[in-house]
């Protein structure tokens, strides 16, 4: 099994910024994409921003500008710098990791637990 475990949430100010950070740990063959996602209370799920493994990058386009996603493949983590935040950007933020456990298994998604994000003044 693999394991997700995030941290970095919290409550900023608007206009503050925020680094969340997810490792992942367990049986780990290969990691693909990695990426973060986000849902607000009432609303669905949504994809923040993704990286490959070659560390190619998407952005939802609410955040573009703001939000830069990394990762550190030596460490198995993946990483989100949130600056220039909005009330609008509090949510709970999950990470996703694609992951292969050994050579002969498929890939297979994983989510984190999840870290609350609260920009308020």
């Amino acid at each position: 099994q693999v394991q997700l475990v995030e941290s970095g949430g919290g409550l900023v100010q608007p206009g503050g910024s925020l680094r969340l950070s997810c490792a992942a740990s367990g049986s780990i063959f290969r990691i693909y994409a990695m990426g973060w996602y986000r849902q607000a209370p009432g609303k669905q799920r949504e994809l923040v921003a993704g990286i490959t493994s070659d560390s190619s990058t998407n952005y939802a386009d609410s955040v573009k500008g703001r939000f830069t996603i990394s990762r550190d493949n030596a460490k198995n983590t993946v990483y989100l710098q949130m600056n220039s935040l909005k009330p609008e950007d509090t949510a709970v933020y999950y990470c996703n990791t694609v992951v292969k456990t050994s050579l002969m298994m498929t890939r297979t998604g994983y989510w984190g637990q999840g870290t609350q994000v609260t920009v308020s003044s």
